[in-house]
């Protein structure tokens, strides 16, 4: 069994709360030995045991890898024109995924798969080691099947969402669309699948809707997820604290009360800055959210429409700049937030027995993923102790 010592770390950071170094476990002068794929030490380089292999981090910043706990990869199709158009003043309407759903049908099972992988290589180039992924864009029983297994060639964080937006061909009986999702579409997708998730939303499914599929999919063994208070002030955050889900996304319009049942929950309000961005729609404070004790993630919510992004670093900088984190909090947000909204504890820190998920950087603090907003920083990327990728100025 080989090891690895990760040397010369400028700043480390580790999201271990049981040191006394800030929010983040931030050491200077740092080193990391890698065994079997996990974290086996960590510590003052003075200190480093020796190591069969030795990665030499030049004075870098070391992260955990980030966690993103929210995309959409499986889809075909282009929805630029879109996106000019609410650049020139048309509002974000969930009805935009219907032309996704369209062209997701259409293409071939190749096309699929060469989208996600090419998707999740991106997302990978960028820092992010842990990835989970829904279906959505099929909204037949092949075709959400058919996605869930594209998406599980990448993640085993598989995310089923037939209960995205309804079908056309159902447009004038959404409930039967419902009972749909909850019998037929579940029996085959559960297996699948982890997670359950549903777009509480105008537009999309209202709360009874929303609630019966959820409740169908926790019968099945699925974990809960929700799509909640994206357009407008709504049930959806309620609903996802009363479910006990993981996560509720988007949060962007909520009341004291919905941050108060959030605070008061296991459920983790997980933002999506690049939406807001790429809708023109109002940010959600995530400083009021974490004053309130929420615990806060971070996602790019990749998707055709509304947020065609992987990039994590761009999201950290943009919280920092618009929803009022402060770096660490962003920083914490994309690596521990986004393992908790996945209810992981191997991931998105770098304690002992953790993975060894990490990036390095170069710059010589976390803080620059914040302060140079998009320059890529992230210089190499390691998952379970291996090297997936890095630039050539990374040497061992």
């Amino acid at each position: 069994m080989t090891t690895l010592l990760i040397d010369n770390i400028g700043s480390l950071v580790t999201n271990d709360p049981t040191l006394d170094a800030g929010p983040l476990g931030v050491l200077r002068d740092a080193a990391v030995v890698v065994e079997d794929g996990r974290i086996a030490w960590y510590g003052s380089r003075s200190d480093a045991p020796a190591a069969d292999t030795r990665l030499d981090a030049a004075g870098r910043a070391v992260i955990p890898g980030f966690v993103d706990s929210h995309a959409h990869l499986v889809f075909a199709g282009d929805r630029s024109e879109e996106f000019a158009a609410r650049m020139s003043g048309t509002p974000y309407q969930a009805g935009g995924i219907r032309t996704t759903v369209t062209a997701t049908r259409d293409a071939t099972d190749a096309t699929l798969k060469s989208t996600v992988t090419r998707l999740a290589a991106e997302a990978m180039r960028s820092g992010t080691t842990t990835l989970e992924c829904k279906s959505g864009y099929g909204l037949t029983v092949e075709q959400e099947l058919r996605s869930l297994q594209v998406a599980a060639e990448i993640t085993d964080e598989v995310t089923f969402m037939g209960a995205h937006v309804v079908p056309p061909e159902y447009a004038d009986t959404p409930d039967d669309y419902v009972d749909l999702v909850c019998t037929a579409m579940l029996d085959a997708c559960a297996p699948a699948a982890k997670w359950v998730d549903v777009f509480c939303e105008r537009g999309a499914f209202d709360v009874d809707q929303s609630r019966a599929i959820l409740q169908a999919g926790i019968a099945r063994g699925l974990q809960p997820r929700v799509h909640a208070n994206q357009l407008g002030p709504g049930p959806g955050v309620q609903l996802a604290v009363e479910c006990n889900a993981a996560s509720a996304d988007h949060v962007t319009h909520v009341s004291d009360a919905d941050i108060a049942a959030l605070a008061g929950s296991n459920t983790v309000a997980t933002l999506l800055p690049a939406a807001e961005f790429s809708t023109r729609a109002a940010y959600p404070d995530g400083r009021r959210l974490i004053d309130a004790g929420v615990t806060v993630a971070l996602s790019p919510d990749c998707n055709p429409g509304s947020s065609f992004t992987t990039n994590m670093p761009f999201c950290i900088a943009v919280a920092v700049r618009e929803m009022h984190l402060t770096p660490d909090e962003a920083v914490w947000a994309a690596t521990a937030g986004g393992a908790r909204a996945l209810r992981r504890d191997d991931v998105g820190h770098l304690a002992v027995g953790a993975r060894a998920d990490l990036a390095l950087l170069d710059a010589p603090s976390h803080i620059h993923l914040a302060y140079r907003p998009g320059v890529p920083l992230v210089a190499a990327v390691l998952r379970n102790g291996e090297i997936v990728w890095q630039t050539n100025e990374v040497t061992s």
